[in-house]
């Protein structure tokens, strides 16, 4: 789940201050804040981000007229060699992977990817890339550092109106809707020199550059499609899944002073739940993994209040994300030799729970905003309710100031339609997030099993996708499983270079445990085998 009520990202520790409906001073309150004829007490910097100052992802106000219809072509051209930070991966194969991934965010985004060697050969495919040059929205160059790869580059993408280079020579200039933009922010003299509307666009352009380069240093799969995502969207076409985070305005402040000030008051008075605002505000409202952290690192009941009132009840941002239908995946069909039944379904779930405190450990996830935690524990039961069924996750966070502190949450799990696919949904500080999860497979002995989850937090306008693989100890498949792992992971989508390796050391003293009453398998037998009990 990803809270952000903050559209844009800027400084925001401004001393100034914005009336509404009255100001009044009070003593002992910082002077970043306002306080309204009605008791109700508001931050600058959160005004500014609500009334859409300094917006990112939507930054680039585009009128119907100016839209892109039909493909948005990209070109991509790779460093021959080059080797990438995903697990040494090749660029050419990240690159590859990433152009069939934003088929699943929409089927006219075509991406073609060359190696920089066609440069120095002598066959047709120089003409071919620079004829695909002549009609693409976007080119991106990654890794190229030869002086004649670079030269051609210059030379042949001219006419190209969006062009991003990442780990490639200096000689290659970024340009953002035609105009050629710094990866770093100018001065303000310069920026005082222009004209207004061009000093917008210009600030506009740095932001957005800012974005996407901050989420290529990550250096995951996810982002690195966020990247392109976020060019398209700004200056070619609105795209689905990030549309809705343009900025509400007046409505939105309206809505939440309206409906929402006690809440608002505490957070702004609960020092943790402040922090979690103004984290929020320095991310990217479409960066999950951002977000993400800083609700983890900062979560308190005031945060729960706040975003439950905000977003849940008011849906004072008016955003409405929908779960994603891509990738299809589908579940495994049998188990121990058996057709899969929504018993053994639930049973594969629960796991080892019974014969160890927990169910399954993650080894590994796909989704660098919610897999990546360290030492995290699953445990699935059956409730005291019939047909009751839940989802318990417990896992560690490294709050942004250093502290290691546990988390765990619980989701209500419901059978699918097919057999061996589930519907989670749980309430995540203060926020309601969906999923849909399939078993994609588990091994016979249950010494492993891959899970794959399609997810959206409605209100707060994200969807997402992820999978994790988990073993009873937290350790990785036998090299014996690894075909089959493979083929599991190719069902998704996914490739072994994507997944994160969770930390599992330092786990003791896990909040593990289960409600009384609760009870556990109903067909299959686990069979007692030893693993690491931490």
């Amino acid at each position: 789940m990803m809270l952000n009520v903050a559209l844009s990202s800027s400084t925001i520790n401004s001393p100034a201050t914005f009336p509404i409906n009255g100001r009044f001073s009070v003593a002992g309150f910082p002077n970043d804040f306002v306080l309204h004829s009605r008791k109700i007490m508001f931050p600058y910097f959160l005004w500014r981000k609500i009334t859409g100052g300094g917006r990112i992802v939507g930054a680039v106000e585009m009128d119907k007229a100016e839209e892109k219809r039909g493909p948005v072509r990209i070109v991509g051209i790779v460093g021959e060699g080059s080797v990438s930070p995903l697990k040494s991966t090749p660029w050419l194969d990240v690159m590859l992977h990433t152009a069939e991934r934003l088929k699943w965010v929409d089927e006219e985004f075509e991406m073609i990817v060359f190696s920089d060697n066609f440069v120095k050969s002598e066959d047709e495919t120089a003409n071919h890339v620079s004829n695909e040059l002549d009609h693409a929205d976007i080119l991106v160059v990654v890794a190229v550092t030869k002086e004649g790869s670079v030269n051609w580059i210059q030379s042949n993408s001219l006419n190209v109106p969006n062009i991003i280079c990442f780990d490639s020579s200096m000689e290659l200039r970024n340009k953002l809707g035609g105009s050629f933009v710094e990866t770093k922010k100018r001065g303000d003299i310069f920026s005082s020199l222009l004209p207004f509307s061009q000093s917008k666009k210009l600030d506009e352009s740095v932001e957005i550059t800012r974005t996407v380069f901050d989420a290529w240093e990550r250096h995951n799969s996810d982002d690195i499609r966020f990247c392109l995502l976020v060019i398209i969207n700004a200056y070619i076409t609105p795209v689905s899944t990030l549309k809705n985070l343009r900025a509400k305005g007046f409505s939105t402040l309206n809505c939440m002073v309206t409906n929402c000030g006690p809440q608002i008051l505490n957070c702004l008075l609960d020092p943790n739940c402040r922090k979690a605002l103004q984290c929020l505000n320095n991310c990217s409202p479409v960066d999950q993994v951002c977000n993400y952290r800083c609700i983890a690192s900062y979560e308190s009941k005031y945060l729960e209040e706040f975003s439950l009132c905000v977003l849940q009840k008011n849906n004072c941002l008016e955003l409405d994300a929908k779960i994603p239908e891509k990738p299809y995946v589908t579940p495994m069909a049998e188990f121990r030799g058996e057709k899969l039944s929504s018993e053994i379904a639930e049973d594969l779930l629960v796991g080892w729970l019974g014969t160890l405190e927990w169910s399954w450990r993650v080894v590994a996830g796909q989704n660098p905003a919610y897999d990546q935690f360290p030492c995290q524990y699953q445990l699935f039961y059956r409730g005291k309710a019939r047909g009751s069924f839940w989802y318990e996750p417990v896992f560690q966070v490294r709050t942004l100031e250093g502290d290691l502190v546990w988390r765990r949450r619980k989701y209500r799990v419901k059978r699918g339609k097919v057999t061996g696919t589930f519907h989670f949904s749980v309430l995540d500080n203060g926020v309601v997030s969906n999923e849909f999860w399939t078993i994609v497979d588990v091994s016979d002995d249950l010494s492993w099993g891959l899970f794959h989850y399609h997810g959206a937090a409605r209100v707060a306008g994200q969807s997402y996708t992820g999978a994790v693989l988990v073993s009873p100890d937290g350790q990785y498949p036998a090299e014996k499983e690894k075909q089959r792992l493979i083929s599991a992971l190719d069902s998704c989508g996914i490739k072994e270079w994507e997944l994160f390796n969770v930390d599992n050391c330092s786990c003791e003293n896990a909040p593990l445990g289960i409600p009384d009453g609760s009870s556990l398998h109903s067909k299959i037998q686990v069979h007692g085998q030893t693993h690491s009990s931490v």
